[in-house]
């Protein structure tokens, strides 16, 4: 079942609406152009993951595109109204796994009025590729390292909804018998995956670091990465960020794509090439990751 939720003023914790039926006008910018932004975010057994996280990254990315969003008060009333809707009030209590969607757009054009929701579904399983891992290719992203700063339109770091170069990458990847990729420039330094962090860890004389790109680079903060880093680095790991070339990834005691919904992906291989894996190590961060999130 799916729930949708929409931001409106009229409605203090959020308007429910059938997402059976049409609910956005065809003249949504949102729509016709791609010009908003969103989030996604687990809940578990009813109760958001890092929230404050993902509002922070929401308001983040509106500012990036001058976008102007409902207030952070009103996205925590109309999650809590979705996820009340999805999870119900059953005798043993909410209980699963959600993805939930939080959206923006620049609403219909020329109205000058944002349009918002909340949508909350059930979370896929990602239980087989958290165990078994998964295969990746290197997909040049098309820019070079210093893009995001050199050309702030291009909007490298903001979550858009233009999202139809990342889905291309991906089915680009299934297509040719990967599972996934992650994005390097165009003068060789590794970015993201197309919607995960990249995070390796490496044991130089007995001293543990976890690694991810440099955000400079133009690449999405990520939620998921810096909580897992917070908690490592309680548990004694150095951390670093980067930079970090293509061999960096394959000199690594592990590699890892991080996300908000399948949290921790052991990467098993780069373009044909086996990488290093350790099933206690992927165990430890898998539930460092849990735990921190």
């Amino acid at each position: 079942m799916t729930v949708l939720v929409f931001l409106d003023s009229a409605y203090p914790d959020g308007r429910p609406a059938d997402p059976a039926v049409p609910q956005l006008l065809v003249s949504d910018l949102g729509v016709t152009r791609g010009d908003g932004i969103f989030e996604s975010l687990l809940a578990v057994d009813g109760v958001p993951r890092k929230p404050d996280a993902h509002l922070d990254r929401l308001a983040s990315s509106a500012q990036l595109l001058d976008l102007q969003i409902p207030v952070r008060q009103a996205w925590e009333r109309a999650i809590a109204t979705a996820l009340a809707l999805h999870f119900g009030q059953g005798a043993a209590g909410p209980q699963g796994r959600a993805a939930v969607k939080l959206v923006a757009t620049r609403g219909v054009e020329g109205s000058g009025t944002s349009t918002a929701w909340v949508q909350v579904s059930a979370a896929p399983d990602a239980a087989r590729q958290q165990t078994n891992g998964i295969k990746v290719l290197l997909l040049d992203r098309g820019y070079d390292s210093m893009a995001a700063s050199r050309a702030p339109w291009l909007l490298l770091g903001a979550k858009t909804l233009s999202y139809a170069v990342n889905m291309a990458a991906l089915r680009y990847a299934k297509e040719h018998g990967a599972d996934d990729a992650i994005f390097t420039s165009s003068d060789g330094k590794v970015l993201e995956g197309p919607t995960s962090t990249v995070v390796l860890a490496r044991e130089r004389d007995g001293v543990r670091t976890l690694l991810t790109p440099e955000r400079k680079s133009g690449i999405l903060a990520g939620t998921t990465q810096d909580a897992l880093f917070k908690a490592a680095e309680a548990a004694g790991w150095e951390l670093g960020y980067g930079p970090m070339v293509p061999e960096d990834l394959f000199a690594a005691d592990g590699l890892w794509l991080a996300s908000s919904i399948r949290l921790l992906v052991p990467v098993r291989s780069i373009d044909g090439r086996e990488l290093p894996f350790s099933e206690s190590l992927n165990s430890e961060l898998a539930k460092l990751a849990d735990t921190a999130l």
